[in-house]
């Protein structure tokens, strides 16, 4: 079967001027990625903050295009869609970012926020309020709520609202970017849960991202470890947890992972990380 997602020796380099240095300098933020994501899994990445993690996130979408390598969509160069094609493109991939704060106008009522993308798409506005009705009860949002404001909701809401606004153009794929690291820790499970219930109910693909081992762990059926940059190593979780290949994979692990056996685990363990 065709993978949803490949990574074809994806590169990103930045290049950073300096008013102090004479010549402007080069950061290789992903170096020779090969990766591939199949139909309904959830693929973890995790690293260390300044791994790469979320510019192979934006790259792998076309948000800052690879500066070398290819990046396929459901066997498909995505460096050659263009108008329509794109557009569709970025209907089926979609991302939902850290900050909930600053990822929602807040000049928009919480039921126009969602119903963004569909008005992208020329749908009705009787049919668009339809729609975020039904995605405020997927996310678990009274459709009362639908004519607040984004300030009048708590943090976790405002994610919830995020993660509606993203289903609302129905993709395929849903590229999950540290989606609960700027949120309290009694918040966190309760988004992860939901996560997992929208993942089963949709039939969805996550590549999920984070610094945090345990929660990576907890939603992931493969995980990968990013190192400045370099994909290390890539295999199903238990495999990892239990035997992982490369000498930096162990001494993460060793020093953040709190659980082994994720089949015993009945809730995420959050916030252990140090």
């Amino acid at each position: 079967m065709t993978p949803l997602v490949e990574l074809q020796r994806v590169n990103k380099v930045h290049r950073r001027h300096s008013l102090f240095e004479a010549t402007d300098r080069t950061v290789h933020a992903v170096r020779a990625v090969d990766l591939t994501v199949s139909r309904g899994e959830v693929l973890g990445i995790v690293g260390e903050s300044g791994s790469g993690k979320s510019t192979l996130a934006r790259a792998m979408l076309y948000l800052d295009p690879p500066t070398a390598g290819r990046v396929l969509f459901d066997g498909e160069d995505v460096a050659r869609f263009r108008g329509r094609r794109l557009l569709h493109f970025r209907d089926r991939a979609q991302i939902v970012f850290q900050d909930p704060h600053g990822a929602l106008n807040p000049r928009l009522r919480a039921g126009r926020a969602v119903e963004e993308g569909l008005i992208a798409q020329g749908m009705r506005p009787e049919d668009r309020r339809a729609r975020a009705a039904e995605l405020f009860d997927l996310v678990g949002l009274p459709g009362s709520r639908m004519d607040d404001y984004p300030h009048e909701f708590s943090g976790g809401q405002k994610q919830r609202l995020v993660i509606a606004r993203a289903l609302a153009v129905r993709p395929e794929l849903l590229v999950l970017d540290e989606p609960v690291s700027s949120l309290d820790v009694s918040i966190q499970a309760q988004i992860l849960n939901l996560l997992l219930d929208i993942r089963r109910e949709l039939d969805l693909t996550y590549v999920f991202i984070s610094h945090d081992l345990n929660l990576v762990a907890y939603l992931s059926d493969r995980i990968g470890v990013m190192r400045r940059g370099v994909l290390l190593e890539v295999a199903p979780t238990e495999q990892l947890l239990s035997t992982p290949r490369d000498e930096y994979t162990r001494t993460l692990f060793g020093s953040s992972l709190h659980y082994v056996d994720r089949r015993s685990i009945k809730t995420p363990l959050v916030g252990r990380n140090p």
